[in-house]
């Protein structure tokens, strides 16, 4: 299925960055994170989802985790000098990336906001993140989504016990 290009896969053209499109059919409406990994065919530890919050003062910051985690407010409010983040409301998510939900990608946004990367995908050669729409998903090295995005290695996921 040919693949037209989003504003994420123009920005790692242009910086010459090396990547994999990976796309899915979405008529079934599942477009969580672990129903996108079973259908192109990777493990959820390997998908990772973005995550749009704005502090106290009003900033928004990013944070990109496993599918499977749940973002930890008070570590990354710390990690982004916040007293408290929380997540954007799904309807504000278009006004302030471009994106729409399900299709949000840590790399094009309408500005660049601080990001933040799960420290957990150091140990992986490449993770799976959205490719700026639903049904397209980007596979890349996380030191070059690193590095495209400007983002920092972090601990944002709650431990489970």
């Amino acid at each position: 299925m040919a693949t037209v290009k989003t504003n994420a896969m123009r920005i790692l053209d242009a910086k010459k960055i090396a990547y994999e499109v990976l796309t899915y059919d979405n008529k079934d409406g599942k477009i969580d994170g672990v129903s996108v990994a079973a259908k192109v065919g990777k493990k959820p530890h390997e998908v990772y989802k973005t995550l749009v919050t704005q502090g106290a003062s009003k900033e928004l910051f990013v944070f990109v985790i496993p599918v499977e985690e749940e973002l930890d407010l008070k570590k990354c409010a710390n990690l982004a000098g916040e007293k408290k983040v929380e997540m954007i409301p799904v309807k504000d998510i278009q006004k302030w990336t471009g994106y729409i939900r399900g299709g949000c990608s840590p790399v094009g946004m309408k500005k660049e906001y601080k990001t933040f990367l799960d420290e957990s995908s150091q140990e992986l050669q490449t993770i799976v993140v959205s490719g700026g729409k639903i049904g397209v998903q980007i596979v890349v090295s996380p030191q070059s989504l690193k590095d495209v995005s400007d983002a920092v290695f972090a601990d944002l996921t709650k431990r489970m016990c």
